[in-house]
Protein backbone atom coordinates (compact mmCIF):
# COMPACT_ATOMS: atom_id res chain seq x y z
CA UNK A 1 0.00 0.00 0.00
CA UNK A 2 1.41 3.28 -1.10
CA UNK A 3 1.87 5.68 2.00
CA UNK A 4 -0.30 8.87 1.72
CA UNK A 5 1.74 12.04 0.85
CA UNK A 6 -0.06 14.55 3.38
CA UNK A 7 2.85 17.20 2.64
CA UNK A 8 1.81 18.02 -1.37
CA UNK A 9 -2.02 18.32 -0.50
CA UNK A 10 -3.24 21.92 -0.36
CA UNK A 11 -5.12 22.90 2.95
CA UNK A 12 -8.39 22.15 1.62
CA UNK A 13 -8.31 18.68 0.88
CA UNK A 14 -6.30 17.83 4.16
CA UNK A 15 -9.40 19.63 5.96
CA UNK A 16 -11.50 16.94 4.36
CA UNK A 17 -9.33 14.51 5.13
CA UNK A 18 -8.64 15.72 8.41
CA UNK A 19 -12.68 14.92 9.25
CA UNK A 20 -11.72 11.00 9.63
CA UNK A 21 -8.23 11.00 9.34
CA UNK A 22 -5.82 12.13 12.44
CA UNK A 23 -2.62 12.40 10.41
CA UNK A 24 -4.23 14.73 7.75
CA UNK A 25 -5.27 16.52 10.49
CA UNK A 26 -2.13 17.32 12.00
CA UNK A 27 -0.08 17.94 9.47
CA UNK A 28 -2.70 20.85 8.56
CA UNK A 29 -2.54 21.70 12.20
CA UNK A 30 1.43 21.72 11.88
CA UNK A 31 1.54 23.94 8.48
CA UNK A 32 -0.82 27.15 10.28
CA UNK A 33 1.21 26.51 14.13
CA UNK A 34 4.19 29.19 13.52
CA UNK A 35 2.13 31.25 11.71
CA UNK A 36 -0.88 31.50 13.93
CA UNK A 37 1.65 31.67 16.64
CA UNK A 38 2.82 34.65 15.24
CA UNK A 39 -0.63 36.30 14.20
CA UNK A 40 -1.73 35.70 18.29
CA UNK A 41 1.68 37.76 18.97
CA UNK A 42 1.27 40.63 16.82
CA UNK A 43 -2.54 41.56 17.82
CA UNK A 44 -2.36 40.50 21.58
CA UNK A 45 -0.35 41.73 24.60
CA UNK A 46 0.02 38.23 26.20
CA UNK A 47 3.44 36.47 26.72
CA UNK A 48 4.75 33.94 24.20
CA UNK A 49 3.41 31.16 26.95
CA UNK A 50 -0.47 32.72 27.08
CA UNK A 51 0.12 32.76 23.13
CA UNK A 52 1.09 28.95 23.07
CA UNK A 53 -2.21 28.25 25.47
CA UNK A 54 -4.21 30.32 23.09
CA UNK A 55 -3.04 28.28 20.03
CA UNK A 56 -3.98 24.66 21.92
CA UNK A 57 -7.96 25.88 22.01
CA UNK A 58 -7.69 27.02 18.55
CA UNK A 59 -6.44 23.89 17.56
CA UNK A 60 -9.31 21.89 19.72
CA UNK A 61 -11.84 24.46 18.15
CA UNK A 62 -10.35 23.22 14.50
CA UNK A 63 -11.18 19.85 15.80
CA UNK A 64 -14.51 20.22 17.07
CA UNK A 65 -15.33 22.59 14.01
CA UNK A 66 -13.58 20.93 10.93
CA UNK A 67 -17.08 18.90 9.97
CA UNK A 68 -18.69 22.78 9.20
CA UNK A 69 -15.60 24.12 7.21
CA UNK A 70 -17.07 24.72 3.73
CA UNK A 71 -14.50 24.38 1.28
CA UNK A 72 -15.21 27.90 -1.24
CA UNK A 73 -13.67 29.57 1.97
CA UNK A 74 -9.94 29.41 1.65
CA UNK A 75 -9.08 27.15 4.76
CA UNK A 76 -6.41 29.64 6.13
CA UNK A 77 -9.52 32.37 6.19
CA UNK A 78 -11.13 30.00 8.23
CA UNK A 79 -8.67 28.88 10.48
CA UNK A 80 -7.25 32.75 11.25
CA UNK A 81 -11.04 33.48 11.90
CA UNK A 82 -11.08 31.18 14.75
CA UNK A 83 -7.79 32.10 16.03
CA UNK A 84 -8.60 35.63 15.89
CA UNK A 85 -11.78 35.55 17.09
CA UNK A 86 -9.87 33.10 20.43
CA UNK A 87 -7.64 35.60 20.68
CA UNK A 88 -9.57 39.24 20.94
CA UNK A 89 -11.94 36.90 23.35
CA UNK A 90 -8.99 36.48 25.39
CA UNK A 91 -7.52 40.26 25.03
CA UNK A 92 -10.86 41.11 26.22
CA UNK A 93 -11.28 39.07 29.30
CA UNK A 94 -7.37 40.23 30.51
CA UNK A 95 -8.49 43.75 29.68
CA UNK A 96 -10.86 43.76 32.19
CA UNK A 97 -8.88 42.07 34.67
CA UNK A 98 -5.76 44.52 33.80
CA UNK A 99 -3.47 42.09 33.04
CA UNK A 100 -1.90 43.41 30.37
CA UNK A 101 1.76 42.55 29.28
CA UNK A 102 4.35 44.08 27.35
CA UNK A 103 3.96 43.56 23.34
CA UNK A 104 7.50 41.37 21.42
CA UNK A 105 7.75 42.28 17.74
CA UNK A 106 9.03 40.74 15.67
CA UNK A 107 11.45 43.92 14.18
CA UNK A 108 12.60 42.57 10.74
CA UNK A 109 8.78 42.82 9.91
CA UNK A 110 7.56 45.71 11.91
CA UNK A 111 10.14 47.82 10.72
CA UNK A 112 8.78 48.06 7.21
CA UNK A 113 5.52 49.05 8.40
CA UNK A 114 5.74 52.52 7.96
CA UNK A 115 6.72 52.54 4.10
CA UNK A 116 4.18 49.71 3.43
CA UNK A 117 1.99 52.36 4.77
CA UNK A 118 3.31 55.07 2.48
CA UNK A 119 4.15 57.28 5.89
CA UNK A 120 7.47 59.96 4.28
CA UNK A 121 10.76 58.74 3.63
CA UNK A 122 12.35 60.86 5.84
CA UNK A 123 10.31 59.92 8.80
CA UNK A 124 10.92 56.61 8.08
CA UNK A 125 14.69 56.53 8.65
CA UNK A 126 14.00 57.46 12.47
CA UNK A 127 11.51 55.07 12.95
CA UNK A 128 12.61 51.82 15.54
CA UNK A 129 10.57 49.02 15.81
CA UNK A 130 9.89 50.02 19.37
CA UNK A 131 8.50 53.10 18.23
CA UNK A 132 6.20 51.10 15.70
CA UNK A 133 5.03 48.61 18.21
CA UNK A 134 4.23 51.27 20.86
CA UNK A 135 2.19 52.90 18.33
CA UNK A 136 0.38 49.50 17.09
CA UNK A 137 -0.05 48.62 21.16
CA UNK A 138 -2.37 51.56 21.58
CA UNK A 139 -4.05 51.28 18.33
CA UNK A 140 -7.98 50.22 18.95
CA UNK A 141 -8.02 46.30 18.30
CA UNK A 142 -10.24 46.72 15.06
CA UNK A 143 -7.39 49.13 13.77
CA UNK A 144 -4.32 47.31 15.06
CA UNK A 145 -6.12 43.33 13.20
CA UNK A 146 -6.75 45.20 10.03
CA UNK A 147 -3.28 46.78 9.53
CA UNK A 148 -1.39 43.54 10.65
CA UNK A 149 -3.52 41.16 8.70
CA UNK A 150 -2.51 43.48 5.38
CA UNK A 151 1.00 44.41 6.04
CA UNK A 152 2.45 42.05 8.37
CA UNK A 153 0.30 39.06 7.45
CA UNK A 154 -0.43 39.78 3.15
CA UNK A 155 -3.43 39.12 3.27
CA UNK A 156 -5.98 40.40 0.56
CA UNK A 157 -9.57 42.58 1.27
CA UNK A 158 -11.17 39.02 0.66
CA UNK A 159 -9.69 37.72 3.10
CA UNK A 160 -9.61 40.21 6.26
CA UNK A 161 -13.23 39.98 5.02
CA UNK A 162 -13.62 36.17 5.94
CA UNK A 163 -11.18 36.61 9.23
CA UNK A 164 -12.76 39.67 10.83
CA UNK A 165 -16.65 38.64 9.40
CA UNK A 166 -17.40 42.07 7.86
CA UNK A 167 -18.05 43.02 4.31
CA UNK A 168 -14.97 43.85 2.10
CA UNK A 169 -16.02 47.65 1.69
CA UNK A 170 -15.91 47.75 5.35
CA UNK A 171 -12.12 46.44 4.93
CA UNK A 172 -11.35 49.18 3.00
CA UNK A 173 -12.88 51.90 4.82
CA UNK A 174 -10.87 50.62 7.86
CA UNK A 175 -7.85 50.05 6.61
CA UNK A 176 -7.98 53.77 5.28
CA UNK A 177 -8.94 54.68 8.94
CA UNK A 178 -6.41 52.88 11.07
CA UNK A 179 -3.82 53.89 8.69
CA UNK A 180 -4.62 57.79 9.06
CA UNK A 181 -4.51 57.17 12.85
CA UNK A 182 -1.47 55.13 12.88
CA UNK A 183 0.24 58.16 11.11
CA UNK A 184 -0.89 60.59 12.83
CA UNK A 185 -0.05 58.44 16.34
CA UNK A 186 3.66 57.83 14.99
CA UNK A 187 3.97 61.60 13.45
CA UNK A 188 3.07 62.97 16.59
CA UNK A 189 5.38 60.51 18.48
CA UNK A 190 7.97 61.66 16.58
CA UNK A 191 7.64 64.75 16.45
CA UNK A 192 7.36 65.40 20.82
CA UNK A 193 10.70 63.07 20.40
CA UNK A 194 11.81 65.46 18.40
CA UNK A 195 11.04 68.50 20.90
CA UNK A 196 12.46 66.34 23.59
CA UNK A 197 15.66 66.26 22.05
CA UNK A 198 15.91 70.16 21.88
Amino acid sequence: MTPVDYESMKDEELAKRGQTDLNAFTCLLKRYEYPLLQYILRISHFPIDRAEDILQEVSIKVWHNLNEYNNEMKFSSWIYRITHNETISEFRKARSRREMQKIEWDESRIESLPSRIDISSDLNKKITAEKIGKVLSILSPQYRSVLILKFLEDKNYEEISHILHIPAGTVATLLHRAKNVFKNILEREQSQACQFHY
